[in-house]
């Protein structure tokens, strides 16, 4: 089986991976994102970097990883909402899967369920001449 050499590039900016409250009108009481390892996404991008197999990437493309931080700080509801090969999904969903828990988002004092999507973008690496 021949692997593509790939570059693999982490969407790791907040401001690119969305997250979603457990209601979106914000009435009441200030929100308090939701933390991992003492960090923001950037963190979890680290971690994603660090466990992600990427020898079962086999060509470019993009995946979006849908999830949800329970009230505990747990990983729930995976889904992968965009894909472009079974290997890659798969081992996006193992590595949610081991993921340690949050600091879970709060509103008004009180953890909420929040939803995120990240997208991690694999190029194809330039051949050396």
């Amino acid at each position: 089986m021949k692997l593509v050499a790939l570059l693999i590039l982490f969407v790791s900016f907040s401001g690119f991976a969305q997250i979603g409250g457990e209601d979106e009108v914000y009435l009441g009481g200030d929100r308090v994102e939701a933390t991992f390892q003492g960090g923001g996404m950037e963190n979890f991008s680290k971690f994603l970097n660090k466990e992600f197999d990427y020898t079962k990437v086999t060509k470019p493309g993009k995946m979006v990883g849908a999830f949800t931080i329970d009230e505990e700080g747990n990983v729930k509801n995976i889904k992968i909402v965009e894909f472009f090969d079974n290997e890659s999904a798969t081992e996006f969903i193992r590595v949610l899967k081991k993921c340690p828990k949050w600091q879970p988002a709060k509103r008004g004092g009180k953890a909420i369920n929040i939803d995120i999507k990240y997208p991690m973008i694999f190029r194809e690496k330039k051949k050396k001449k």
